[in-house]
């Protein structure tokens, strides 16, 4: 059914960003689309029942569509919300982690999902990386569903020190690109901006940000949160009132977290592979005079393997987009900690861990949404557990 057109009507938007509707007695996904919408669609592959879609008209948009203000909304592939009032954003994001968790995790009688908004829909992000096409002098994001460059002059959701950067690194004469750079990864700080790898006059720079009292230093080559008007609420409700003898932070960065439950417990011990982020961690906590956290570097499946594991009163977590391991999963069980946290940008790889957390003894004390990224589908969720 390739490259046939027809009318529907999406249902709902899904886990992953594309909407819902049904046809000819199959399912189809359509891109950049709102709820409610009446579109004449373009099917450009079927994958069994499935029709993947892109729209050809829109014929009744939706009241909660609007018009994309970037101009390269639709060809480039990293906003796909911003056809959606933020209200239908959140809305939307909400429905997604309540999909996940009750078609994955089988979870019954939800509480209502609340998904926090972010105070800067705009110029919030304070981490990319931007992709370079040295052969066709391309400077942007990749395109969406595929590697070609979108070349990118203006981002709208770059906080302004960054896309001043780009500016700059657009500026900046070809012959001083490293030979094969394909892509540069930036961060911004309060006291600056990091560039990984460096070259010409931009820099590996330490930059600093100061979040809930708390100050880290990081830079370009260990990862840290995107939006920082987002991060202080974060971490409170992650953290919540917990408190005790010893807690253990896994996949802990450079330190977002391993510093504030340092102020709650007496002893807590971070789990971190990227040996920059772990050089920052310590470097934080020292700073910040909190002898009582260690940080130590090695995966975290690895330390799960080792004869140092021992009982702790709190568990967070905050794996990648691929969840953790199932070895740290039956880790974490094992260890039957009173109180777990998972910090998850993924609904479902969030959903999939938590369907074996529960089935290892662990009930759902609450959960919440956080929109780290406003104009696209992810959205950062911290559930708490306990026995």
């Amino acid at each position: 059914m390739a490259d046939q057109s027809f009318e529907v009507e999406i249902e709902r938007i899904l886990p992953g960003g594309m909407g819902l509707a049904h046809a000819g007695g199959k399912t189809v996904f359509v891109s950049l689309a709102a709820p409610g919408d009446r579109l004449r669609v373009r099917v450009d592959r079927e994958q069994r029942n499935v029709l993947f879609a892109a729209i050809e008209e829109v014929i009744v948009p939706s009241p909660a569509r609007i018009e994309p203000p970037c101009p390269y909304f639709g060809r480039c592939g990293g906003c796909d919300f911003q056809q959606l009032t933020y209200e239908a954003q959140l809305a939307a994001k909400a429905d997604m982690i309540r999909d996940c968790l009750h078609r994955i995790a089988r979870i019954e009688n939800l509480p209502d999902i609340v998904v926090t908004p972010s105070p800067d829909q705009w110029r919030y992000r304070m981490r990319a990386t931007w992709q370079i096409d040295q052969e066709q002098r391309e400077i942007g994001y990749y395109e969406r569903g595929s590697r070609r460059v979108c070349d990118v002059a203006d981002c709208a959701v770059l906080r302004p020190e960054l896309e001043a950067k780009l500016e700059e690194v657009r500026a900046t004469e070809w012959h001083q690109f490293p030979p094969g750079l394909k892509h540069l990864d930036v961060v911004a700080g309060e006291t600056g901006v990091s560039f990984s790898p460096a070259f010409a006059e931009f820099q590996t720079s330490e930059v600093s940000l100061t979040i809930g009292g708390e100050v880290y230093q990081y830079n370009a080559e260990a990862f840290f949160q995107i939006n920082p008007s987002m991060l202080a609420s974060l971490i409170e409700f992650g953290l919540g009132d917990v408190a005790g003898e010893s807690a253990l932070d896994l996949y802990s960065g450079a330190g977002l977290f391993t510093l504030p439950l340092a102020r709650q417990f007496e002893g807590v011990l971070a789990v971190e592979a990227n040996p920059a982020a772990v050089r920052f961690a310590r470097r934080n906590l020292q700073r910040a005079g909190l002898s009582n956290a260690r940080v130590i570097t090695t995966t975290v499946t690895d330390w799960f393997r080792s004869d140092s594991v021992a009982a702790v009163d709190f568990i967070l977590l905050d794996p990648p987009r691929a969840g953790a391991e199932s070895a740290v999963i039956k880790g974490i069980v094992d260890l039957q900690p009173p109180r777990i946290s998972y910090v998850s940008c993924d609904p479902a790889t969030l959903a999939r861990d938590l369907r074996k957390l529960i089935s290892g003894g662990y009930k759902i004390q609450s959960l919440r949404g956080f929109d780290l990224f406003p104009q696209t589908h992810h959205v950062e969720t911290v559930v708490r557990l306990r026995r």
